[in-house]
């Protein structure tokens, strides 16, 4: 058996994803916390272990980017708040390999042309790779429906069904003001749908490519459903006649047919006039040709462990990427390129 390598690794960004990545960092027997990125000047200077619940760690949280670029690492985990290219840029010509929860590395073809030269550039200078993944899109929309669609030898179409049920989120702002539940049924915010396309356009497109099936467009559509009854939430009440659910449809056509779809299922309340098959949190995904499969993913775990348990799903799979990503080639890399991401356990 191969001597196991130690990596070297920045937590970039501390938010409810990165908070769990850096714990989980920490905690990993073939990773060395290095150094910490943080948005915050409250969090500035903090023991890495206080920010995520553990012992000290001896490595102190910092605002100073050109401090952590010049810290000798591996890998950035980047979990912040938007994209900077320019940081980006910075951190991978310093030798750095990234691996990133921001969507806008999934399909290098349909970047935008200026910004994909200055990343390859980058990594060019650096020898490095970066490559965004996590839970949606990445997991699901990639490293689970390729296996999926390796059983088939004729395609119709892929359908990904996400669920998720917001009737235990305790956030007011969020769930009324920020997501749109609860209030009088009207036009769909266009803002909404062009947010998630632009992530999961991307990811789906990659896997197009993949199998073939160039889609030459996607489209997308937003809808709403009312609810039926009055429902008491965690943030409050959605009262009959408002905003009870809500679905944003991704579509990739090849030659004018989807052959592949993506939806997101929100919902405070199921009970709708809408047969959209509400179901518990999770995934559902369908494969239609020759052989047809159809797989069903929920979330074992209590309502009261529930928002303790789902930055896991998005910081993890992240960190187990790490060694894949080092070891790839230099540039923008993707699902489809890389070898599979395989954790590690143990000491």
């Amino acid at each position: 058996m191969a001597a196991r390598q130690t990596y070297k690794v920045i937590q970039w960004a501390t938010g409810n994803v990165g908070s769990r990545a850096l714990k989980k960092v920490i905690e990993h027997p073939d990773c060395e916390l290095v150094g910490l990125w943080v948005s915050s000047q409250a969090k500035e200077g903090r023991d890495a272990g206080a920010l995520c619940g553990l012992p000290d760690t001896g490595i102190r949280a910092t605002r100073d980017a050109a401090a952590l670029i010049a810290t000798p690492a591996d890998v950035v985990l980047y979990m912040r708040q938007g994209t900077d290219f320019d940081e980006l840029c910075a951190i991978l010509a310093s030798g750095k390999n990234v691996v990133t929860t921001r969507g806008d590395f999934h399909h290098p073809r349909t970047m935008d042309a200026a910004v994909r030269a200055r990343i390859e550039a980058a990594c060019a200078k650096g020898n490095s790779s970066i490559y965004s993944t996590g839970s949606s899109p990445g997991f699901i929309t990639e490293a689970l429906a390729i296996p999926l669609l390796s059983l088939a030898r004729e395609h119709a179409c892929v359908t990904i069904d996400e669920y998720a049920d917001m009737t235990s989120r305790d956030s007011p702002d969020m769930i009324f003001n920020i997501m749109g539940f609860g209030v009088p049924m009207g036009e769909f915010d266009q803002r909404k749908v062009e947010y998630v396309k632009h992530d999961f356009a991307a990811s789906l497109g990659q896997l197009a490519d993949a199998i073939g099936l160039p889609c030459e467009e996607f489209v997308a559509k937003g809808e709403m459903a009312a609810a039926r009854n009055d429902k008491q939430i965690a943030a409050g009440l959605i009262a009959k006649g408002t905003v009870g659910a809500m679905r944003i449809t991704i579509e990739g056509l090849h030659k004018g047919k989807p052959v592949l779809r993506f939806r997101a299922n929100w919902y405070c309340t199921d009970d709708i006039a809408e047969d959209w098959g509400l179901r518990a949190s999770g995934w559902k995904v369908r494969t239609e040709g020759d052989t047809p499969v159809e797989v069903n993913i929920t979330f074992p775990v209590s309502e009261e462990d529930y928002p303790r348990f789902t930055p896991g799903l998005t910081a993890h799979r992240p960190i187990n990427a790490i060694p894949m990503v080092v070891a790839a080639p230099p540039g923008i890399r993707t699902t489809v390129d890389m070898a599979q991401v395989i954790p590690v356990f143990g000491g």
